[in-house]
Formats: C-alpha cells, structure tokens, sequence
C-alpha cells in the first residue's frame, strides 16, 4: 500500500503543478470569439469578451493574419480549459484516494 499512496502523492503534485501552469497560460489568451460583420462588400472582424457584466467588443480588422492569430489564441485557450477541467477531476480522485488511505 506504501508504494500506492506514494504513486498518489506524486500524482498529485504533479497535478497541481500543471494545473498552476496552465491557469498562468490562460491569463495570457485572450478570451471570447471572434464575429464577422458585412458591410456592403466588405467583411470586418471583431473579438467579443465579457468581463464581468459588460460585453467589450475589439476590432481586428479585415481579416488576414492578425485574426488567423487571434483564432489560433482561441482554440488554444479551449483546449488548456478542457485540460484544466480534465486535471481537476483527476485532482478531486487522488484526494479521495489520500483520505481514505490515511
């Protein structure tokens, strides 16, 4: 049972560790989505983001490499989320685990 609960608590601290890392990441992303609004022929691209109880809308232009960039940032943001998600429960287990084996 030893060699268990030690596998457990490195688990743990590496869970957190990289849970620590990826909250830090996300700081860094932006957050939001991106929508595209017509205006005659033309197409311009805004970022849409809450913070709190105010929506901000930012203007990235017509398109091009700022917005690909933008949109890159997104899908990353979403899969760190969907990480972070994953490493909490995974946190949630090994901390069950450690109280009923100690």
């Amino acid at each position: 049972m030893s060699l268990l609960i030690s596998t457990v608590k490195k688990e743990k601290k590496r869970i957190e560790y990289m849970l620590s890392k990826y909250l830090q990441q996300l700081k860094e992303l932006p957050k939001g989505s991106i929508t595209a609004k017509n205006v005659g022929t033309n197409t311009y691209y805004y970022l849409k983001y809450r913070d709190g109880k105010k929506v901000f809308t930012d203007y990235l232009g017509k398109g091009g490499e700022r917005v690909q960039n933008v949109r890159t940032e997104l899908e990353k943001r979403h899969h760190i989320e969907a990480m972070i998600m994953h490493l909490r429960t995974e946190q949630a287990l090994a901390s069950k685990i450690l109280e009923e084996y100690i």
